[in-house]
């Protein structure tokens, strides 16, 4: 039996260009199987434990709770974003929690057997040092105007902000060096539906099986 980092199912960290549609793409992959981890869910989840919230109004003060005494993220995000030894503080705090629920929720996913193979749903997995907890890496991207319209929809964001928070990431193109396959979602979700289905039948057993006994009842 091939076995992979954490067990006998590999763990895929996907990664992409911020609009890209990384979370369309996490869908792809649990329409075959996936057991999808959200890094950012996780990250909010960090947000409510008392040790952090503690933790972060030491260093940045009350102003940043919110009247009935969680954290305002709103806040937290202006802090952090304007100051890079802000964004480092936070991240000091919060990312061994994420790792720690991040290797849970994998250690329960080997043990599942309804789960194919598991993704790792992580737009900052290469900054926190979360490669090694993967297999296999997938970068998804998009046209930048593509990825701003797509931001400016959703979020309101400017072209101004989505350079500020690109460049609170690592480059672009050294994460799209660092990843075993490329998606690019800029012509609808049956086309990076496609993509997906191509890439997984593309792997070794044996989640690529399992995949495509899925496949084959669609």
């Amino acid at each position: 039996m091939t076995r992979f980092k954490h067990g006998p199912k590999p763990v895929i960290g996907l990664v992409g260009a911020i609009g890209a549609g990384k979370s369309t793409a996490a869908k792809c992959f649990t329409a075959r199987g996936g057991y999808a981890i959200d890094a950012d869910a996780l990250g909010h989840e960090a947000l409510q434990q008392p040790e952090i919230i503690a933790a972060l109004v030491g260093k940045w003060g009350e102003g940043i709770c919110k009247p009935d005494g969680t954290l305002d993220r709103r806040e937290i995000g202006r802090i952090v974003f304007a100051d890079p030894r802000q964004r480092n503080a936070l991240e000091a705090t919060v990312f061994p929690y994420i790792g720690e629920r991040t290797r849970q929720e994998i250690f329960s996913a080997q043990v599942n057997p309804a789960v194919a193979f598991v993704l790792l749903d992580a737009a900052v997995l290469l900054e926190a040092g979360w490669g090694e907890m993967v297999d296999r890496l997938v970068y998804v991207d998009a046209p930048r105007d593509t990825r701003l319209a797509r931001l400016a929809a959703r979020n309101g964001w400017t072209e101004a902000e989505l350079t500020a928070r690109e460049a609170a990431q690592w480059p672009a193109a050294e994460k799209r060096a660092r990843a075993n396959a490329v998606l690019v979602n800029d012509a609808g979700i049956a086309d990076l539906q496609c993509q997906v289905d191509r890439w997984l039948a593309e792997q070794s057993p044996p989640h690529a099986a399992r995949t495509q006994e899925i496949l084959n009842s669609d």
